[in-house]
């Protein structure tokens, strides 16, 4: 019985919602983007749109390079080399079961999701602290158990914001490992009549038969991507879902999905492109931006542990209105700190 309990349990999930306006001093919007780091897939869609601008276009298409690494020595991350390289800041979040933890002989703390019984930890190393001790007992020991004690190797998705002009550093920096280059997939789309929610940028809540809720609209959002149909026909089995109300019907509206290894900088230039959207007059009342992240990643936003479990969803969406107000919202599942 208790197994059956356990099964019919729903995972928890964590949906935050806020507004703001992009001229406010104090807007988050800036640091919750560049602080979301693993990005797997970038969506957004413009309603009243049956074109994108070639400035637009061309941002979607320089999303990439992201580079795929396999069988790298983890030893390779610690090094005087990489670090001058490729690291201005940052650290080295390790996500380890228990054998493996306890393997590497590494200094870490148990996961915060563990429950009673521990079975993860999380071991973080300051890589520019490492680099500027590299005679230190420190340096030793971790260089040590990644070499000799526990010598981890990994398939990697590595990603680096250059802003140098030299773009081919990472295949010639790790070329005596099987690297391959990607760019992200696009897929554009123009959806015709398009049942889209009536929004207030000023009514989260919504209004009684004058606007729709943010939760709402976070729903049919899901749908939309998912190519899921509104209909709510009576002989469709599959979907009963239709779009909340009060609605409007937009002939047409263009949706853009990236999908690959995106890093925060790609992200922000696109969320600045879509915030001047409406410098000029537009038919649109809004448009939305939707960022999702690694199911596996080991943090969701800067150095909150994030952990998988049923789903592993940590995301986040914009609504851009045409006076430049917006709608946050961050959704985490099971094991994951309330976003920031």
């Amino acid at each position: 019985m208790a197994t059956l309990r356990r099964l019919r349990e729903a995972p928890r999930h964590l949906l935050v919602c806020e507004k703001s306006n992009f001229g406010n001093r104090k807007s988050r919007h800036r640091h919750l983007v560049q602080t979301h780091y693993y990005n797997y897939r970038v969506s957004f869609l413009i309603p009243e749109c049956g074109i994108l601008s070639e400035e637009l276009k061309n941002l979607v298409m320089q999303t990439g390079p992201y580079y795929f690494v396999k069988n790298l020595p983890l030893h390779e991350l610690i090094t005087p080399e990489f670090i001058s390289t490729f690291i201005k800041k940052g650290k080295l979040i390790l996500s380890l079961d228990k054998d493996t933890y306890e393997e590497t002989g590494l200094q870490g703390h148990p996961s915060q999701f563990s429950g009673r019984k521990i079975m993860k930890f999380i071991v973080s190393i300051d890589l520019m602290e490492l680099s500027l001790n590299l005679d230190s007992k420190k340096y030793e020991r971790i260089s040590w158990s990644f070499k000799e004690k526990k010598p981890l190797k990994f398939d990697f998705l590595l990603a680096w914001h250059n802003t140098g002009s030299e773009e081919s550093t990472m295949m010639s920096y790790f070329s005596k490992y099987q690297i391959q280059e990607h760019q992200p997939k696009v897929a554009l789309s123009a959806v015709r009549d398009l049942q889209c929610p009536v929004l207030q940028s000023s009514e989260l809540e919504g209004a009684p038969e004058v606007s729709c809720q943010a939760l709402e609209l976070f729903d049919w959002l899901g749908a939309v991507f998912s190519n899921v149909s509104l209909n709510n026909e009576p002989n469709n089995f599959i979907s009963t879902y239709c779009c909340p109300q009060p609605s409007t019907v937009v002939a047409k509206a263009y949706l853009c999905t990236i999908t690959g290894f995106i890093l925060p900088e790609k992200i922000c230039l696109l969320l600045e492109h879509l915030c001047h959207y409406f410098d000029e007059l537009k038919l649109a009342p809004w448009v939305t931006l939707s960022v999702q992240g690694f199911a596996d990643s080991p943090v969701s936003w800067g150095k909150n542990e994030h952990g998988f479990w049923k789903g592993g969803e940590h995301l986040y969406n914009f609504v851009i209105f045409n006076n430049q107000d917006y709608w946050l919202q961050m959704a985490v599942g099971a094991n994951d700190h309330c976003p920031p």
